[in-house]
């Protein structure tokens, strides 16, 4: 059997051996953590039992909280009562991090109901990354729902690094972004490749087809010019964006999970190369390597070590208004358990502020109506309420 071959197994048969710690719902304020700022918080339980979740999304009336699950579910919760119950289920792979990995609501959802999903099939016998394109009957997402077309797939060459979140920016354009296709590496050189849409974020207009596209490519896309470069590229040198969001001014903020050193968060522009496999974080890669500098690759805002986590989470801003919390980016790490918040200067370094290290497993964030922030525990499947203690 050739190599890839025995590579892609691998990687799919690794166990996810992740567990949160046991015991109370507590934080504690350990390690680096103990000079910065603690903004006291409350982990407050707003659902319980789903498997595994991946994504949390609010329909635009706030009635209905959306959560996906990895294993293919995707699941209601009202906001007002204890219903609950489960608007579809796609039979996807899970091996690994792929699964039903993204969702977003169209800009325009409680006038057309369109709805989209991003997630990883067994497709001819390869692995496929599909974005599509999903209708519901009701503004909130309680009645019937029907796929209504692929707006694109990526064939996946390992079972790691698929990514998965989907986001509509202030602009009413369609953010995708990808990983670099897994294993180790960057093994296919797919970060620096501007001829795949692996290791990219790409920009497309859901709204205008094109020709024989289900999409059309906004004029302002930066690489348009470029017949080197895929037109629907935004930014590239990603290898594993998870997540990301739009601040309130419009910025597209990324958290991007690394290797062997270093967790990073960043600003992603027009045209931005984000550095990997050249860089991870602020540093060359391999370490003892040497790599462009910052006229050449865009410089994270934030990073953290292995002293401190293992696999970042990016989050939202919380725009809710309470006092402690309103205008800090809330992310966390998915094997600590730490949760922190950052302001979001446009030039300068931010300034990190603890939230406190919790047992729980941060796969992902949600933002309701209100501009509060939620937090998902992969373990035991709460979602809970990230709310200022005495609030």
């Amino acid at each position: 059997m050739a190599r890839e071959p025995v590579a892609k197994k691998v990687v799919e048969l690794l166990p996810m051996a992740y567990s949160a710690a046991a015991g109370p719902l507590e934080a504690t304020i350990t390690g680096n953590d103990i000079a910065r700022e603690h903004v006291a918080v409350d982990l407050l339980p707003v659902a319980t039992g789903t498997i595994q979740p991946t994504d949390v999304q609010f329909t635009p009336d706030g009635s209905t909280m959306l959560v996906l699950e990895k294993k293919g579910k995707l699941r209601w919760f009202s906001t007002t009562d204890e219903s609950s119950g489960v608007v579809t289920e796609i039979p996807v792979k899970i091996a690994s991090e792929e699964g039903l990995l993204g969702l977003v609501l169209h800009p325009a959802f409680e006038d057309n109901g369109l709805f989209y999903l991003n997630y990883v099939i067994d497709e001819g016998g390869e692995d496929v990354s599909v974005v599509e394109e999903w209708t519901s009957s009701a503004a909130d997402m309680r009645g019937q729902v029907s796929a209504s077309r692929r707006i694109l797939s990526l064939v996946q060459p390992y079972a790691n690094h698929d990514a998965g979140q989907l986001q509509f920016g202030p602009d009413g354009m369609l953010y995708i972004g990808w990983g670099d296709g897994g294993l180790r590496n960057d093994p296919k050189g797919s970060g620096q490749d501007r001829t795949s849409w692996l290791g990219a974020m790409l920009r497309v207009d859901v709204d205008h087809p094109t020709g024989n596209l289900p999409y059309s490519i906004p004029a302002d896309n930066p690489f348009l010019s470029d017949p080197d470069t895929r037109p629907e590229i935004w930014a590239y040198g990603l290898r594993n964006p998870w997540r990301y969001s739009f601040s309130p001014d419009g910025r597209l903020v990324m958290a991007d999970v690394g290797q062997d050193l270093w967790e990073e968060i960043s600003i992603v522009p027009a045209g931005g190369n984000m550095g990997w496999n050249v860089r991870e974080g602020f540093h060359c890669f391999p370490p003892e390597g040497s790599c462009p500098g910052p006229d050449d690759l865009i410089d994270p805002i934030y990073e953290y070590g292995r002293d401190e986590g293992n696999s970042i989470t990016g989050g939202y801003v919380d725009t809710s208004g309470e006092e402690k919390l309103n205008g800090l980016y809330i992310f966390g790490d998915f094997v600590t358990g730490r949760l922190w918040a950052i302001d979001l200067p446009q030039t300068g370094a931010p300034t990190p502020r603890t939230l406190g290290r919790w047992p729980i497993l941060p796969s992902t964030f949600g933002r309701d109506t209100l501009g509060r922030v939620y937090v998902a525990d992969f373990g035991s499947g709460t979602i809970y309420r990230v709310q200022a203690s005495g609030s």
